[in-house]
């Protein structure tokens, strides 16, 4: 009973081992080169068209790189079982540290960890087909969506000028950010939408007697450009 156990066990490794004879080179070429292509689309697409808070070159190369990455692990898997859950079992204990800053980023992983998969599993015409849809989609979105944006207004100005800034406020639809008061001097930070490189609201508070200095930063919540 237990020499046909083993002999079973002996057996079935063989037939797993021989599943490695269907990877071949070529197939291994089509799988990374699909990625690779994927990954450079995907790599294309956040260089002129990221909208998001903080570009990071860095970023961009991890993207092809996981990209191609994915689709070597999931090809190699794919070729025995017994590999896969050994590799499963220890992909379980990585834990990546680095902190993503903007929910963008994260998006664009997905899609590189998608092309990926797509691409290792032998599905090159949804992957490169899923990412071009992807790509013409996100370039959509940007071109089309509306140009107003956040900005931090800061503004500094005696107490004289305390009512024509005031007068200006009320026809400014703006948040309330911080306002401080020292020697005389009042420095004021609200947030506006403006429409992209339209600097007429610094024009319109440095008309005013009394204010000695505006600032317009573009503002993403935590991060100011």
């Amino acid at each position: 009973m237990l020499l046909s156990s083993i002999r079973t066990i002996i057996e079935e490794s063989f037939e797993l081992s021989r599943m490695h004879e269907s990877l071949s080179p070529e197939r291994i070429i089509a799988a990374l080169g699909t990625a690779l292509i994927c990954g450079l689309v995907i790599y294309l697409v956040y260089r002129f068209f990221y909208r998001g808070i903080v570009f990071s070159e860095n970023y961009n190369i991890l993207l092809v790189l996981v990209t191609v990455t994915t689709a070597f692990i999931i090809n190699t898997i794919s070729a025995n079982i017994v590999l896969s859950l050994g590799m499963v079992g220890a992909l379980s204990i990585v834990r990546f540290r680095s902190a993503v800053k903007d929910p963008l980023d994260i998006g664009f992983l997905f899609w590189g960890i998608a092309a990926g998969v797509t691409a290792g599993a032998g599905l090159y015409y949804p992957a490169i087909i899923g990412t071009a849809f992807i790509a013409v989609m996100y370039m959509l979105l940007v071109l089309f969506k509306v140009q107003k944006k956040s900005y931090l207004l800061i503004v500094r100005y005696s107490e004289k000028a305390e009512a024509g800034v005031g007068a200006l406020l009320a026809s400014t639809r703006y948040k309330l950010k911080n306002k401080t008061k020292s020697g005389g001097n009042v420095e004021l930070t609200i947030e506006v939408k403006v429409k992209r490189n339209d600097t007429e609201i610094v024009g319109k508070f440095e008309a005013v007697e009394g204010v000695e200095m505006v600032t317009l930063l573009e503002y993403n919540g935590e991060f100011m450009n």
